[in-house]
């Protein structure tokens, strides 16, 4: 009798642990599918922009398709006031009004492309957009005073642990020579957490380009460098990739270069001069204590 309890007892143990282990995976399998319906709902508001974009930027007034935080969609009526657009045209004309003039009549330049107009409404902190065939890389890019905001917020300022792929606020994608993308090494693939696929040079070799769109412009950026790094102390007199963002000089230029040059896991044949600028995508590694992996890619030149 008093086996039969003791088994039963360690029976009753032995579930509870079983259920506490499923509850944390539960919560991550949860989170990974609510990330992944944001980022696809996310893209689908990209299309619908493209499909619509030439009816929504003519008008002072029109429909669009806007995202709501539950990742449902509605119609609103948009409009732009005369006020609006008078104050657009005075000399103190702000950040926030001249993107909507542009947004939403083209009369302004440069002039955003129709398939980020809705997002922007979203999330003002919208830098762009990257994708990379081949991976699940297919995500925007957000930008924020707070350098470490996107660690841990989605696209809509909830807390999430997978975050977005950022930039912190120094980074100029039109004036810098060096933009730097952050983001998680996730798991489950989302996020960065493919990008450690291009440690194989034979993946490389058969996706060696990546899509950047600014708002404004799309963009395309041949891979140059790959290779592993790490967050070095304040102190410590060795070459960090992550503080790199303008060479005023050549000098400074051929620094960057060559270090990543010399740092990567394999030659991609891909050269750059004096001028060139950078896509680096910056993720977590685990070879080294505050590891990172590392892409670099230059930008292709413009016809």
């Amino acid at each position: 009798m008093e086996n039969k309890k003791r088994r039963q007892i360690i029976r009753i143990f032995c579930l509870a642990v079983f259920v506490a282990c499923l509850i944390p995976i539960g919560q991550a399998c949860r989170e990974s599918m609510q990330s992944r319906a944001q980022q696809e709902a996310l893209r689908k508001m990209t299309e619908v922009s493209v499909e619509c974009g030439a009816e929504e930027q003519a008008p002072e007034t029109g429909t669009v398709s806007v995202l709501q935080h539950d990742n449902t969609m509605y119609t609103e009526n948009i409009e732009i006031s005369a006020a609006s657009q008078t104050a657009a045209d005075t000399v103190g004309e702000t950040p926030s009004l001249q993107t909507e003039r542009d947004m939403t009549t083209g009369s302004g330049i440069p002039v955003m492309l129709d398939k980020y107009v809705n997002l922007y409404r979203e999330n003002n902190d919208l830098a762009g957009w990257i994708s990379i065939e081949g991976m699940k890389i297919d995500y925007p890019v957000l930008q924020n005073a707070d350098n470490e905001y996107y660690l841990h917020h989605d696209f809509y300022g909830k807390d999430s642990k997978y975050g977005c792929l950022y930039v912190k606020n120094q980074a100029d994608v039109d004036k810098g020579t060096n933009f730097i993308i952050y983001g998680h090494n996730m798991k489950d693939g989302s996020m960065f957490g493919d990008l450690d696929l291009y440690q194989k040079e034979s993946f490389y070799k058969e996706h060696p380009r990546i899509a950047f769109d600014t708002l404004y412009e799309e963009r395309t950026y041949d891979i140059i460098a790959v290779f592993r790094s790490q967050v070095y102390n304040a102190e410590d007199d060795v070459f960090k990739y992550y503080q790199f963002y303008e060479a005023h000089t050549q000098e400074e230029f051929a620094d960057f270069y060559n270090n990543i040059k010399a740092l990567s896991l394999y030659d991609t044949g891909v050269e750059a001069v004096f001028g060139d600028t950078f896509l680096t995508l910056s993720t977590c590694a685990y070879h080294v204590q505050d590891g990172r992996f590392v892409v670099v890619a230059k930008r292709v030149s413009q016809p």
